[in-house]
């Protein structure tokens, strides 16, 4: 399936809840949200559903995020549908880790076969004041088991910010100990985030330089993310950057957003998509639905805007729980 730019679109982020275990300051407001009610969130039979369409449109890669994934009922029994699905090649999941290492056994069993962890300091106290939650020690216990585990393919995932500027150099070293890629993604003007201090990736590979020399060019890999990656003298693994603002990536975009409550959400800034879950629970055909889905996909928008100034009528103002990693 291509767009309405001529991009394959291949990759598909599926949010299989709103509801989070973590309250983290670029996600959520201290008082917390307002969780979607059970009942407007897909079934596990719904997302499977749609996701047999999605792989008959081309859909090659799969990836599980929220809220939090974990916090979910029965996930493992989603993946197993997944991994089912003719066409499926990859089935991934974004995480916060506090409750991976439970988990992550009935996950493989089942079919995952990549993992990112999101962890933006190996500080507790900056852990606690970014997530409000007092669980370090959970999350690297998760980490610890998804490094361990064979043929799993991890990533680490850091928002570089102001609260945890001086930790970039101890994430970054995680990399240099594992066979790791520590990725560092440019804090996104969505929700909350709009609010609050960012690092460049100039500024983070700059303060990276001044720890471990000069950074020296490396494979970039497989897979089907807009990442690029450096690596260290010593190094086990790779340091990656994903920076939209910075170095926007909208012409290679291959993704789109399935929210938990089934809306396909074709650009992160826009609210421009269709709500498949009307369709689905109004009685839609497969052809129906199918149609909907091109449409969307052909209308996906060229670009973002982020960093020009300006909030357009059609942008996302929803909170990043609500839409999906």
């Amino acid at each position: 399936m291509t767009d309405g730019q001529g991009r394959s679109i291949d990759y598909l982020r599926l949010s299989v809840t709103d509801r989070c275990n973590l309250r983290c300051v670029y996600c959520m407001p201290p008082e917390g949200v307002a969780w979607t009610p059970h009942g407007d969130i897909l079934s596990y039979e719904e997302i499977l559903r749609l996701c047999r369409l999605f792989a008959r449109l081309g859909v090659r890669k799969v990836r599980l995020t929220g809220g939090e994934p974990l916090t979910r009922k029965g996930l493992p029994a989603l993946v197993k549908g997944l991994h089912a699905i003719e066409g499926i090649e990859e089935l991934a999941m974004t995480t916060n880790g506090v409750g991976l290492a439970r988990a992550l056994p009935a996950l493989r069993r089942e079919g995952l076969t990549a993992l990112n962890l999101s962890l933006d300091t190996l500080d507790r106290g900056q852990y606690a004041a970014i997530t409000r939650r007092d669980a370090l020690e959970d999350a690297l216990a998760g980490l610890s088991a998804a490094l361990a585990e064979p043929g799993l393919r991890v990533k680490l995932n850091c928002v570089p910010m102001g609260e945890n500027d001086a930790q970039l150099v101890p994430l970054a070293a995680l990399a240099r100990d594992y066979p790791l890629a520590v990725r560092f993604i440019e804090l996104m003007p969505i929700g909350l985030g709009r609010t609050l201090p960012r690092r460049s990736e100039a500024e983070v590979l700059a303060r990276l330089e001044r720890a471990f020399g000069p950074a020296l060019p490396c494979p970039q890999g497989g897979g089907s993310g807009p990442g690029h990656y450096v690596t260290f003298a010593g190094f086990r693994g790779r340091v990656g950057f994903i920076s939209a603002l910075s170095h926007p990536f909208c012409t290679g975009c291959n993704r789109v957003r399935l929210t938990a409550s089934g809306f396909l959400k074709t650009c992160l800034q826009y609210d421009a998509g269709v709500d498949l879950r009307a369709l689905l629970r109004g009685g839609a055909p497969d052809a129906q639905l199918l149609e909907a889905m091109r449409e969307a996909i052909r209308q996906k928008p060229p670009r973002h805007h982020f960093g020009s100034g300006g909030c357009g009528t059609s942008d996302e103002r929803r909170n990043m729980n609500e839409i999906g990693g």
